[in-house]
Protein backbone atom coordinates (compact mmCIF):
# COMPACT_ATOMS: atom_id res chain seq x y z
CA UNK A 1 0.00 0.00 0.00
CA UNK A 2 3.11 2.34 0.06
CA UNK A 3 2.87 3.11 -3.43
CA UNK A 4 -0.09 4.17 -3.78
CA UNK A 5 -1.12 7.58 -3.97
CA UNK A 6 -2.82 9.34 -0.55
CA UNK A 7 -6.47 9.41 -0.79
CA UNK A 8 -8.78 10.35 1.76
CA UNK A 9 -12.77 10.02 2.33
CA UNK A 10 -13.42 13.15 0.88
CA UNK A 11 -11.40 12.73 -2.06
CA UNK A 12 -13.53 8.94 -2.73
CA UNK A 13 -16.62 11.01 -3.11
CA UNK A 14 -15.37 13.91 -5.44
CA UNK A 15 -13.50 10.92 -7.53
CA UNK A 16 -16.49 8.48 -7.92
CA UNK A 17 -18.69 11.20 -8.38
CA UNK A 18 -15.86 11.92 -12.00
CA UNK A 19 -16.26 8.24 -12.33
CA UNK A 20 -19.97 8.34 -12.66
CA UNK A 21 -20.83 11.35 -14.20
CA UNK A 22 -18.35 9.63 -17.24
CA UNK A 23 -20.33 6.67 -17.31
CA UNK A 24 -23.75 8.28 -16.65
CA UNK A 25 -22.86 9.87 -19.87
CA UNK A 26 -23.22 6.28 -22.08
CA UNK A 27 -25.52 4.82 -19.77
CA UNK A 28 -28.50 6.79 -19.25
CA UNK A 29 -30.56 7.65 -16.54
CA UNK A 30 -29.89 4.48 -14.22
CA UNK A 31 -27.72 6.71 -11.61
CA UNK A 32 -28.80 5.12 -8.66
CA UNK A 33 -27.68 1.86 -10.17
CA UNK A 34 -24.42 2.91 -10.72
CA UNK A 35 -23.83 3.94 -7.59
CA UNK A 36 -24.37 0.67 -6.66
CA UNK A 37 -21.80 -1.11 -9.22
CA UNK A 38 -19.22 1.55 -8.18
CA UNK A 39 -20.18 0.98 -4.68
CA UNK A 40 -19.26 -3.04 -5.06
CA UNK A 41 -15.82 -1.91 -6.91
CA UNK A 42 -14.73 0.24 -4.15
CA UNK A 43 -15.83 -2.95 -1.52
CA UNK A 44 -13.28 -5.01 -3.39
CA UNK A 45 -16.42 -7.01 -4.68
CA UNK A 46 -17.83 -8.88 -7.75
CA UNK A 47 -21.60 -8.07 -8.95
CA UNK A 48 -24.16 -9.57 -10.79
CA UNK A 49 -26.16 -7.65 -13.19
CA UNK A 50 -28.94 -9.64 -13.70
CA UNK A 51 -31.51 -8.01 -16.33
CA UNK A 52 -33.26 -8.47 -19.55
CA UNK A 53 -31.77 -8.02 -22.45
CA UNK A 54 -30.59 -5.00 -24.18
CA UNK A 55 -30.66 -2.60 -20.94
CA UNK A 56 -27.14 -1.50 -20.84
CA UNK A 57 -25.45 -4.38 -18.74
CA UNK A 58 -22.30 -5.36 -21.01
CA UNK A 59 -22.23 -1.20 -21.66
CA UNK A 60 -21.83 -0.47 -18.09
CA UNK A 61 -19.03 -3.03 -17.25
CA UNK A 62 -16.99 -1.94 -20.39
CA UNK A 63 -17.66 2.23 -19.32
CA UNK A 64 -16.60 1.59 -16.30
CA UNK A 65 -13.71 0.17 -16.82
CA UNK A 66 -12.52 3.03 -18.95
CA UNK A 67 -14.00 4.92 -16.85
CA UNK A 68 -11.57 3.63 -13.92
CA UNK A 69 -8.59 2.78 -16.13
CA UNK A 70 -8.93 -1.18 -15.89
CA UNK A 71 -7.95 -3.58 -18.49
CA UNK A 72 -10.81 -4.81 -19.75
CA UNK A 73 -11.93 -8.68 -21.22
CA UNK A 74 -15.21 -9.85 -22.10
CA UNK A 75 -15.83 -13.79 -21.70
CA UNK A 76 -18.94 -15.04 -23.54
CA UNK A 77 -20.41 -18.19 -21.52
CA UNK A 78 -21.79 -20.76 -23.75
CA UNK A 79 -22.77 -24.40 -23.10
CA UNK A 80 -19.28 -25.49 -24.81
CA UNK A 81 -16.91 -23.32 -22.56
CA UNK A 82 -14.53 -25.63 -20.66
CA UNK A 83 -12.57 -24.35 -17.66
CA UNK A 84 -9.65 -24.01 -19.12
CA UNK A 85 -10.94 -21.55 -21.54
CA UNK A 86 -11.68 -18.81 -18.55
CA UNK A 87 -7.98 -20.28 -16.54
CA UNK A 88 -5.56 -20.75 -19.28
CA UNK A 89 -3.62 -23.69 -19.77
CA UNK A 90 -0.34 -25.12 -20.40
CA UNK A 91 0.68 -25.78 -24.05
CA UNK A 92 3.62 -27.27 -25.55
CA UNK A 93 6.20 -24.88 -26.78
CA UNK A 94 8.29 -26.79 -29.76
CA UNK A 95 10.72 -24.28 -29.67
CA UNK A 96 11.89 -24.47 -25.47
CA UNK A 97 10.78 -28.50 -26.08
CA UNK A 98 8.52 -27.88 -22.38
CA UNK A 99 4.90 -26.62 -21.45
CA UNK A 100 4.27 -22.78 -20.91
CA UNK A 101 1.39 -21.98 -19.51
CA UNK A 102 -1.11 -19.61 -21.56
CA UNK A 103 -3.18 -17.39 -19.05
CA UNK A 104 -7.11 -16.70 -19.80
CA UNK A 105 -9.24 -13.87 -19.62
CA UNK A 106 -9.33 -13.89 -16.26
CA UNK A 107 -5.72 -12.49 -16.01
CA UNK A 108 -6.86 -8.60 -16.42
CA UNK A 109 -8.56 -6.29 -14.23
CA UNK A 110 -12.11 -6.28 -14.89
CA UNK A 111 -13.76 -9.50 -16.38
CA UNK A 112 -17.01 -9.33 -18.10
CA UNK A 113 -18.66 -12.82 -17.19
CA UNK A 114 -21.48 -12.54 -20.38
CA UNK A 115 -24.78 -14.88 -19.73
CA UNK A 116 -22.80 -16.66 -16.63
CA UNK A 117 -25.46 -18.48 -16.32
CA UNK A 118 -25.39 -20.54 -20.19
CA UNK A 119 -22.27 -22.35 -18.88
CA UNK A 120 -22.50 -25.81 -17.24
CA UNK A 121 -21.36 -25.75 -13.62
CA UNK A 122 -18.07 -26.74 -13.93
CA UNK A 123 -17.00 -24.40 -15.87
CA UNK A 124 -18.98 -21.64 -13.79
CA UNK A 125 -17.02 -23.28 -11.06
CA UNK A 126 -14.02 -22.27 -12.41
CA UNK A 127 -14.72 -18.96 -11.19
CA UNK A 128 -15.00 -19.67 -7.78
CA UNK A 129 -11.41 -19.74 -6.67
CA UNK A 130 -10.52 -16.36 -8.85
CA UNK A 131 -13.66 -14.79 -7.41
CA UNK A 132 -13.07 -15.58 -3.47
CA UNK A 133 -9.16 -16.26 -3.42
CA UNK A 134 -7.79 -13.70 -6.20
CA UNK A 135 -5.89 -16.72 -7.51
CA UNK A 136 -6.02 -19.36 -10.11
CA UNK A 137 -4.74 -23.01 -9.58
CA UNK A 138 -4.20 -24.64 -13.65
CA UNK A 139 -2.55 -28.07 -13.01
CA UNK A 140 -1.39 -27.71 -9.20
CA UNK A 141 0.43 -24.28 -10.21
CA UNK A 142 -1.05 -21.60 -8.54
CA UNK A 143 -0.92 -18.03 -9.99
CA UNK A 144 -2.29 -15.01 -8.68
CA UNK A 145 -4.46 -12.32 -10.01
CA UNK A 146 -3.10 -8.91 -9.85
CA UNK A 147 -5.12 -6.39 -7.90
CA UNK A 148 -7.40 -4.77 -8.43
CA UNK A 149 -9.53 -7.80 -10.16
CA UNK A 150 -13.36 -7.53 -10.43
CA UNK A 151 -15.99 -9.79 -11.80
CA UNK A 152 -19.28 -8.06 -13.53
CA UNK A 153 -20.99 -10.82 -14.54
CA UNK A 154 -24.47 -10.34 -16.40
CA UNK A 155 -27.14 -12.97 -15.97
CA UNK A 156 -30.82 -13.01 -17.90
CA UNK A 157 -33.66 -13.79 -15.19
CA UNK A 158 -36.31 -14.84 -16.82
CA UNK A 159 -34.69 -17.07 -19.53
CA UNK A 160 -34.71 -20.94 -18.41
CA UNK A 161 -34.01 -23.04 -21.53
CA UNK A 162 -30.45 -24.03 -22.33
CA UNK A 163 -29.10 -21.93 -18.94
CA UNK A 164 -27.45 -23.56 -15.61
CA UNK A 165 -28.86 -21.75 -12.86
CA UNK A 166 -25.85 -20.32 -10.55
CA UNK A 167 -25.93 -22.63 -7.14
CA UNK A 168 -26.39 -20.50 -4.29
CA UNK A 169 -22.43 -20.91 -3.04
CA UNK A 170 -21.32 -19.15 -6.20
CA UNK A 171 -24.29 -16.72 -6.16
CA UNK A 172 -23.08 -15.62 -2.22
CA UNK A 173 -19.41 -14.97 -4.29
CA UNK A 174 -21.11 -11.92 -5.56
CA UNK A 175 -21.30 -9.28 -3.40
CA UNK A 176 -24.57 -7.58 -4.71
CA UNK A 177 -26.74 -7.58 -7.65
CA UNK A 178 -27.74 -4.80 -9.57
CA UNK A 179 -31.38 -4.48 -12.42
CA UNK A 180 -31.62 -1.93 -14.29
CA UNK A 181 -34.84 -1.71 -15.52
CA UNK A 182 -36.41 -0.16 -18.51
CA UNK A 183 -35.62 3.34 -19.09
CA UNK A 184 -38.30 5.92 -18.79
CA UNK A 185 -39.53 7.26 -22.20
CA UNK A 186 -37.58 10.72 -21.73
CA UNK A 187 -34.21 8.90 -21.02
CA UNK A 188 -35.01 6.68 -23.84
CA UNK A 189 -34.98 9.51 -26.69
CA UNK A 190 -32.04 10.54 -24.96
CA UNK A 191 -29.77 7.35 -25.59
CA UNK A 192 -31.20 7.48 -29.32
CA UNK A 193 -30.36 11.30 -29.21
CA UNK A 194 -26.72 10.79 -28.41
CA UNK A 195 -26.07 7.65 -30.57
CA UNK A 196 -27.44 9.91 -33.52
CA UNK A 197 -24.58 13.03 -31.95
CA UNK A 198 -21.49 10.82 -31.76
CA UNK A 199 -22.07 9.43 -34.97
CA UNK A 200 -20.79 5.70 -34.75
CA UNK A 201 -22.00 2.55 -32.24
CA UNK A 202 -18.86 2.49 -29.64
CA UNK A 203 -17.86 5.31 -27.05
CA UNK A 204 -14.92 5.66 -25.60
CA UNK A 205 -14.59 6.73 -22.09
CA UNK A 206 -11.35 8.69 -21.30
CA UNK A 207 -9.92 7.64 -17.89
CA UNK A 208 -11.02 9.36 -14.74
CA UNK A 209 -8.47 7.40 -12.53
CA UNK A 210 -5.75 4.73 -12.82
CA UNK A 211 -5.32 1.51 -11.27
CA UNK A 212 -3.65 2.40 -8.20
CA UNK A 213 -5.87 5.20 -7.30
CA UNK A 214 -8.98 2.77 -7.59
CA UNK A 215 -6.62 0.57 -4.57
CA UNK A 216 -6.25 3.79 -3.00
CA UNK A 217 -9.87 4.61 -3.14
CA UNK A 218 -10.16 1.19 -2.05
CA UNK A 219 -7.70 1.10 1.09
CA UNK A 220 -9.66 4.33 2.04
CA UNK A 221 -12.75 2.47 2.43
CA UNK A 222 -11.19 1.27 5.64
CA UNK A 223 -11.68 4.34 7.42
CA UNK A 224 -14.86 4.48 7.39
CA UNK A 225 -16.33 3.89 10.65
CA UNK A 226 -19.13 2.17 12.20
CA UNK A 227 -20.53 2.92 15.22
CA UNK A 228 -21.48 -0.43 17.44
CA UNK A 229 -25.40 0.20 17.52
CA UNK A 230 -25.09 0.27 12.99
CA UNK A 231 -22.92 -2.68 13.01
CA UNK A 232 -26.15 -4.52 15.15
CA UNK A 233 -28.65 -3.49 12.96
CA UNK A 234 -26.70 -5.07 10.31
CA UNK A 235 -26.80 -8.10 11.89
CA UNK A 236 -29.87 -7.75 13.41
CA UNK A 237 -30.96 -8.14 9.47
CA UNK A 238 -29.12 -10.58 8.49
CA UNK A 239 -30.48 -12.58 11.24
CA UNK A 240 -33.82 -11.52 10.27
CA UNK A 241 -33.90 -13.19 7.02
CA UNK A 242 -32.89 -16.39 8.78
CA UNK A 243 -36.20 -16.41 10.93
CA UNK A 244 -38.77 -14.90 8.46
CA UNK A 245 -41.64 -17.64 7.52
CA UNK A 246 -41.59 -17.49 3.97
CA UNK A 247 -37.24 -17.99 3.89
CA UNK A 248 -35.95 -21.60 3.95
CA UNK A 249 -32.67 -20.69 3.77
CA UNK A 250 -31.86 -16.96 5.23
CA UNK A 251 -28.15 -14.46 4.60
CA UNK A 252 -24.96 -16.33 5.59
CA UNK A 253 -22.49 -14.53 8.17
CA UNK A 254 -20.87 -13.52 4.43
CA UNK A 255 -24.10 -11.62 3.74
CA UNK A 256 -23.99 -9.45 6.78
CA UNK A 257 -20.16 -8.84 5.78
CA UNK A 258 -21.47 -7.44 2.60
CA UNK A 259 -23.46 -5.55 3.91
CA UNK A 260 -20.84 -4.07 6.17
CA UNK A 261 -18.70 -3.10 3.32
CA UNK A 262 -21.28 -1.74 0.69
CA UNK A 263 -22.42 0.39 3.66
CA UNK A 264 -19.04 1.70 3.76
CA UNK A 265 -18.87 2.23 0.47
CA UNK A 266 -21.80 3.76 -0.09
CA UNK A 267 -20.74 6.36 2.98
CA UNK A 268 -17.63 7.14 1.17
CA UNK A 269 -19.70 7.99 -1.86
CA UNK A 270 -22.26 10.61 -0.16
CA UNK A 271 -18.53 11.96 1.53
CA UNK A 272 -18.57 10.70 4.71
CA UNK A 273 -16.25 8.72 6.73
CA UNK A 274 -19.24 6.72 8.75
CA UNK A 275 -22.00 4.84 8.17
CA UNK A 276 -25.54 5.61 8.94
CA UNK A 277 -28.83 3.63 9.02
CA UNK A 278 -29.66 4.64 6.09
CA UNK A 279 -26.86 3.56 4.15
CA UNK A 280 -27.10 0.31 5.21
CA UNK A 281 -31.00 0.28 4.17
CA UNK A 282 -30.15 1.60 0.75
CA UNK A 283 -27.89 -1.68 -0.40
CA UNK A 284 -29.65 -3.58 1.65
CA UNK A 285 -31.89 -5.30 -1.33
CA UNK A 286 -28.75 -5.38 -3.51
CA UNK A 287 -26.69 -7.09 -1.05
CA UNK A 288 -29.07 -9.42 0.91
CA UNK A 289 -31.94 -10.67 -1.76
CA UNK A 290 -29.62 -13.07 -3.80
CA UNK A 291 -28.24 -14.83 -0.95
CA UNK A 292 -32.11 -15.96 0.32
CA UNK A 293 -33.77 -19.09 -0.72
CA UNK A 294 -37.53 -19.45 -0.37
CA UNK A 295 -39.55 -21.92 0.29
CA UNK A 296 -41.04 -24.11 -2.11
CA UNK A 297 -44.61 -22.40 -1.80
CA UNK A 298 -43.62 -18.96 -1.70
CA UNK A 299 -42.20 -19.24 -5.58
CA UNK A 300 -46.11 -20.59 -6.50
CA UNK A 301 -47.28 -17.33 -4.51
CA UNK A 302 -44.68 -15.52 -6.75
CA UNK A 303 -43.07 -13.69 -3.59
CA UNK A 304 -39.87 -11.91 -4.14
CA UNK A 305 -36.87 -12.48 -2.22
CA UNK A 306 -36.26 -8.15 -2.52
CA UNK A 307 -39.61 -8.42 -1.38
CA UNK A 308 -38.97 -10.20 1.69
CA UNK A 309 -35.82 -8.00 2.66
CA UNK A 310 -37.88 -5.30 2.14
CA UNK A 311 -40.72 -6.74 5.19
CA UNK A 312 -36.99 -7.40 7.25
CA UNK A 313 -36.37 -3.67 6.89
CA UNK A 314 -39.77 -2.55 8.14
CA UNK A 315 -39.67 -4.87 11.10
CA UNK A 316 -36.25 -4.50 12.26
CA UNK A 317 -35.99 -1.47 14.78
CA UNK A 318 -32.85 1.08 13.20
CA UNK A 319 -30.41 2.60 15.74
CA UNK A 320 -30.21 6.10 16.25
CA UNK A 321 -27.01 6.59 18.60
CA UNK A 322 -23.85 8.74 17.93
CA UNK A 323 -21.66 6.78 20.23
CA UNK A 324 -17.95 6.05 19.00
CA UNK A 325 -17.26 2.44 17.86
CA UNK A 326 -15.94 0.11 20.38
CA UNK A 327 -12.94 -1.18 18.15
CA UNK A 328 -11.88 3.06 17.07
CA UNK A 329 -11.67 3.66 21.24
CA UNK A 330 -8.73 3.08 22.38
CA UNK A 331 -7.14 4.58 19.65
CA UNK A 332 -9.48 7.78 20.15
CA UNK A 333 -7.53 7.63 23.95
Amino acid sequence: MNDLPAVSVADVAGLAGEVLDAVGSVVVGKRDALELVLAGILAGGHVLLEDLPGLGKTLTARSFAQALGLDFRRLQFTPDLLPADVTGSFLYDQRSGDFSFRAGPLFTNLLLADEINRTPPKTQAALLEAMQEKQVSVEGVTYRLDPPFHVLATANPIEYEGTYPLPEAQLDRFLLRVSFGYPQPDEEWDVLRRRMSRRQEETILPAVVEPATLRAMQAAIEDVEVEDSVGRYIVALATATREHPSVLVGASPRGSLALLLLSRARAALAGRDFVVPEDVKEVAVPALAHRITLKPEMWLRRVDPAFVVGEVLAGTPAPASGALPSHARGAAR
